[in-house]
């Protein structure tokens, strides 16, 4: 319910913005970024920033930033969360971008908006000098809309993170609960922990051997997973691997970055899903059109 309401609210204040800052999480731009947004957006000028760049692989999120200013009218800005003097350069970036404001000494007037849990609140408190947005290492932490007048004649416009109501790139929802964006109530971690475990083997096969003092990296998730349980001691009775014990700690020293820093997606491989999605889109309209087709016909007869 709220995440409708969000939305309504962002669409509502937008003629009234004149720049719209989208954060996502380094570790995931593209499936931390609301495809709702960039819809509603038009030709608005935006700033995205990239936070979490500390758990993130930095030549990966250097191609990223380079990815997305490819757009029109889009800049981006990296942060960590352990430097926050850096989120600070938003508020000169936003002023080169509206030189005719600056100029003029008018308001500029902007808003904040990103889905669950990419670190939202945090880069609020830390533009405004003092505690105003809470924070939590979960989604949904925000619930109403705000404005807060910064320095530098910058006006914030919070909004609560929107999530899109259907992630239809199954590799984009599986990121999403990896990193923690979805609630874990709302996850199966083993299934996660499968996925995760599938993407490390492949894309950093390293990080698994040298963290949990593997041998080898084992040929399927499951028996890697089973190798980190015995090493760490996830037994049942009789010595067997207890999976969800496992799963809940390979899941949460990913998040944490215990692991490494990790990027779970390129703009390389984005473009490729993108083109799945394309297909699975045209396949549900063209799957629509003919149920349209079949009541009508039945209408008549």
């Amino acid at each position: 319910g709220h995440m409708h309401k969000a939305s309504k609210q962002i669409k509502e204040a937008l003629p009234g913005v004149d720049i719209l800052i989208e954060v996502l999480d380094a570790r995931i731009p593209f499936s931390s970024e609301n495809p709702m947004l960039a819809e509603i957006r038009g030709d608005k000028p935006c700033i995205k920033v990239l936070s979490k760049t500390d758990l993130a692989d930095p030549e990966i999120t250097e191609q990223w930033q380079a990815y997305l200013e490819q757009q029109q009218g889009v800049k981006t800005l990296a942060i960590r969360t352990d430097q926050p003097e850096k989120a600070l350069q938003l508020t000169n970036l936003c002023r080169k971008m509206m030189p005719h404001k600056v100029k003029n000494q008018k308001t500029i007037h902007t808003m904040i908006v990103g889905i669950p849990n990419v670190g939202k609140s945090t880069l609020i408190n830390i533009l405004a000098g003092r505690t105003i947005a809470k924070t939590g290492n979960e989604p949904a932490v925000t619930k109403a809309q705000q404005r807060i007048k910064l320095d530098d004649g910058i006006t914030l416009s919070d909004t609560p993170g929107v999530m899109w109501p259907n992630v239809e790139n199954k590799s984009s929802g599986y990121r999403l609960a990896t990193t923690g964006a979805i609630r874990d109530t709302a996850m199966d971690y083993t299934d996660v922990a499968f996925f995760a475990a599938d993407f490390m083997a492949k894309a950093y096969p390293e990080r698994l051997l040298e963290r949990y003092e593997l041998d080898k990296v084992a040929d399927n998730e499951l028996e890697i997973l089973e190798d980190i349980g015995r090493k760490r001691g996830c037994l049942r009775s009789g010595g067997q691997v207890d999976l969800d014990r496992v799963s809940k700690l390979f899941v949460t020293e990913l998040r944490s970055g215990v692991l490494g820093l990790i990027s779970m997606e390129t703009p390389a491989m984005m473009e490729v899903e993108k083109a799945n999605v394309d297909i699975i889109r045209a396949q549900k309209a063209e799957k629509q059109a003919e149920k349209k087709a079949g009541r009508k016909k039945s209408w008549k007869t």
